[in-house]
């Protein structure tokens, strides 16, 4: 892939991908009857279940999202080299993807460099001439979702729900636990995704690239 061009998603498939046909709204929906709420049939419902779904969902699905570096919503793309020097004590300055979530590295000729990101641009002492390289995290749509993953996304939302709604602590606390389980077998579950391979994380390049 060269500089600039729209990065392109792995495909679901190699993924586990949930084979329940999810939306936002579905997953809420299950979030809900997780604490004896009626479920929702859409965000715009007047229902006070409605009204927090719709407020709560997509701050819980990003957060969920960035908890992890997960197989099914994580990409590379080569970034671009902005003309403009930058002002402050960095040499080069790159445009971060569009849809990115979260940054996790930043390689060159598959070294893991140095960097800071300030907005939607990331920094760095490297040459012009080196192909830099951006490992993120992207909003993943639903029907992608592995099912581990959203098990795990309902049960994050029903606690949110037994709090808001129900106003029941107990519930809250039990539909917590079982989220912050879930989480931890989910990140074990998507580590199986892949060849098992130690990231060299002290060869940061901390000399200066010319």
């Amino acid at each position: 892939m060269g500089a600039g061009e729209t990065p392109k998603h792995p495909p679901p498939s190699r993924y586990m991908a949930s084979t329940v046909a999810n939306s936002a709204v579905d997953i809420a929906a299950r979030a809900l009857t997780l604490i004896g709420a009626n479920p929702i049939t859409s965000f715009s419902d007047t229902s006070t279940e409605a009204t927090v779904a719709n407020n709560m969902y997509e701050d819980v699905a990003q957060a969920a999202l960035c908890a992890s570096r997960w197989r099914f919503a994580t990409n590379q793309a080569v970034l671009n080299l902005l003309t403009d020097a930058p002002t402050g004590r960095f040499d080069r300055a790159y445009q971060l993807p569009s849809d990115m979530l979260m940054l996790h590295a930043l390689t060159v000729n598959d070294l893991v460099v140095e960097y800071t990101v300030y907005g939607d641009k990331a920094y760095a002492d490297l040459s012009a001439t080196d192909q830099v390289v951006a490992d993120y995290s992207f909003r993943a749509n639903e029907q992608d979702w592995p099912s581990y993953f959203t098990l795990t996304v309902e049960y994050q939302l029903a606690a949110i729900f037994a709090s808001s709604i129900a106003r029941d602590e107990a519930l809250t606390k039990m539909m917590d636990d079982k989220a912050s389980m879930l989480m931890a077998k989910a990140r074990n579950l998507d580590s199986q995704q892949q060849t098992t391979r130690k990231l060299v994380t002290n060869r940061f390049r901390t000399e200066r690239l010319s």
